[in-house]
């Protein structure tokens, strides 16, 4: 593990760039897909998780494993990743417990800003459909959800952790370095403009709680919080015919 002292950090045009980069790509992927896949009979979450599987997930594991080459010789991942100090367990389930509970209720509370950003400022971009309205077959969501449960809540979470919080966070310049990569992570996903500013509030306990502890808090997080759909997802497949 990189001692903290000793990272070298990257100027706040690197951030800026190694935060939206993987997003800018991956949305773009998705918007150029979104309607094929519809037209196949596939919920646009569909298309989105072929981005994770085919841009964001090669490109933020592979920019990390050309890192860990440079830095060691070898792909690596443990010389890059941050916030590994080893805690009791009983802390980390406190720290998960706190940080989701946490979440949970800012994501509730900001849902009406989303609203009226979606009706005011984001018309124009294609609603985000999770295919739970019961204009799919149950084939095309079994399929949908499977896919969604390996590459939506297990890979990608992973990925994106070790990715924005492990490497990126730990190496910003300057102060408000929390704030400032909550809101670079919210932009990320460019495929749901309208939640900036939910998931720009909504992330910060994820951060400082990472920050002051370890990545695999907000690994745990962000799989538990990204299982949440998956279980919507099922049961609702259950009650189809």
């Amino acid at each position: 593990m990189t001692n903290q002292q000793q990272i070298e950090k990257h100027t706040t045009v690197q951030s800026i760039i190694l935060h939206l980069f993987p997003g800018i790509l991956g949305g773009g992927f998705y918007f150029l897909i979104r309607q094929p896949v519809q037209e196949l009979g596939y919920p646009s979450l569909f298309a989105l998780l072929l981005a994770i599987i085919f841009v964001l997930v090669p490109v933020e594991l592979g920019y990390l494993l050309l890192k860990g080459k440079q830095a060691t010789g070898r792909y690596t991942l443990d010389e890059l990743i941050n916030y590994r100090t080893p805690i009791p367990w009983w802390q980390s389930i406190l720290w998960v417990l706190i940080v989701l509970v946490l979440m949970g209720f800012i994501f509730t509370v900001l849902k009406p800003v989303e609203n009226i950003l979606i009706d005011k400022l984001f018309f124009w971009i294609p609603t985000f459909d999770s295919g739970l309205d019961g204009n799919y077959s149950k084939t095309a969501l079994i399929v949908t959800y499977v896919t969604l449960l390996v590459f939506g809540v297990i890979v990608g979470p992973l990925v994106e952790e070790l990715y924005f919080r492990g490497y990126l966070l730990a190496r910003m310049p300057g102060k408000y370095t929390e704030l400032f990569h909550s809101f670079l992570f919210a932009v990320y996903h460019v495929w749901t403009p309208w939640m900036f500013i939910t998931r720009t509030v909504g992330m910060l306990p994820l951060i400082i709680a990472v920050k002051k502890k370890n990545i695999y808090i907000g690994i745990v997080v962000h799989i538990l919080l990204n299982s949440i759909d998956v279980i919507m997802g099922f049961a609702f497949i259950a009650t189809m015919a």
